[in-house]
């Protein structure tokens, strides 16, 4: 690929700009045709958006992290990949705002859903474990990046047992919707072997857009005097998670509620195998301890608002503040007072 090193700041915005819409068309694209795969194939609810919902949809963010851990900046590699777990959070209380029978919340609670909750706050204590702990690498890489890998699939396994054989569940009311009960009518009359098609092209699309924003976002960084964290914790953290938006406002008003939240939250338990990939990608040693204090203040944060998330699903308020739930009020005022605290750190 082209270097984008030299590029002027007017240049980098648009560049920058063009690739997140790019991600957005596309990844709302790709999302529709990964949902209708995973019903033919057969995969579990819990599946569909904890591994192909969320690593599609995810591909952008890994593209970003990667080529910014490849190039040296280990700041917005990890910005990147935590920031977009904290802003997809946030998603979800813009999705919040769109249901307005009741609190998206209080409708979509699952076992399968607060077990994906319980194992990001888990894995999101990894990092944080080994920005503490002692430098030690193989061939280059940190050992927390093998147990982050190993500790997500064993996670999948509790999830899909979660939901295939629960041994409790949520109380049912009025507001509750039962994903069985929604249809998919999305490519009713395209071929599984076409999807699969669309799916190949779809995919690297949001991966050369996702190199293109990660490329443009080291520029703007270095161009505008912006730390590096609040580049790679807003700006492409956001750009990148554009598909996560689209897909679960979109669920949301087609009643696919359940899907919404567990979209949002296996994709989120996927991206902190950006990190993984981001420390393998790194060569100058762990990727945990070539970063500053803020990325244990960004995970912090995000370890907070998927708290909040989990009390609130737990909690199950039917109408709140605005007639979004109290988490997702909380959630947005704790992310956009955390990001301008760091925009004038």
């Amino acid at each position: 690929m082209p270097d984008l090193g030299g590029i002027s700041p007017s240049l980098s915005v648009t560049l920058f700009l063009a690739s997140a819409l790019v991600i957005g068309v596309a990844g709302t694209r790709l999302t529709g045709v990964s949902d209708v795969l995973a019903e033919r194939t057969g995969l579990g609810e819990a599946l569909i958006g904890a591994v192909l919902l969320g690593a599609t949809t995810s591909l952008s963010g890994i593209v970003t992290s990667v080529s910014a851990a490849a190039l040296g900046d280990a700041e917005l590699a990890v910005s990147n990949a935590v920031g977009g777990i904290a802003a997809q959070t946030v998603f979800l209380a813009v999705a919040d705002a769109a249901y307005r029978r009741a609190n998206l919340e209080h409708a979509a609670a699952s076992p399968a859903n607060l077990a994906q909750g319980a194992l990001l706050v888990t894995l999101l204590a990894i990092p944080v474990m080994a920005f503490s702990g002692p430098e030690i690498t193989l061939w280059g890489v940190h050992p927390a990046t093998i147990l982050i890998v190993a500790a997500y699939l064993f996670g999948l396994r509790i999830i899909s047992r979660a939901q295939t054989k629960p041994m409790w569940g949520a109380v049912q009311t009025p507001e509750t919707q039962n994903e069985e009960e929604e249809e998919n009518n999305d490519h009713e009359n395209t071929s599984t072997r076409a999807l699969w098609l669309r799916f190949a092209l779809l995919a690297p699309t949001i991966g050369v857009a996702g190199w293109v924003v990660a490329r443009t976002g080291v520029n703007i960084s270095e161009q505008t005097g912006l730390s590096a964290t609040f580049v790679g914790g807003v700006l492409t953290a956001v750009a990148t998670s554009l598909p996560e938006l689209v897909t679960s406002v979109a669920a949301v008003r087609r009643g696919a509620l359940t899907l919404a939240v567990g979209g949002i939250i296996g994709g989120n338990a996927f991206d902190t195998i950006f990190l993984a990939f981001s420390d393998v990608a790194y060569r100058e040693g762990s990727i945990y301890h070539a970063v500053s204090e803020q990325q244990l203040y960004l995970i912090s944060l995000t370890v907070m608002l998927t708290g909040l998330l989990l009390m609130g699903l737990l909690r199950r308020e039917k109408h709140g503040i605005a007639n979004i739930g109290f988490e997702s009020f909380l959630i947005l005022l704790l992310y956009l007072g955390s990001f301008a605290f760091l925009a004038f750190d």
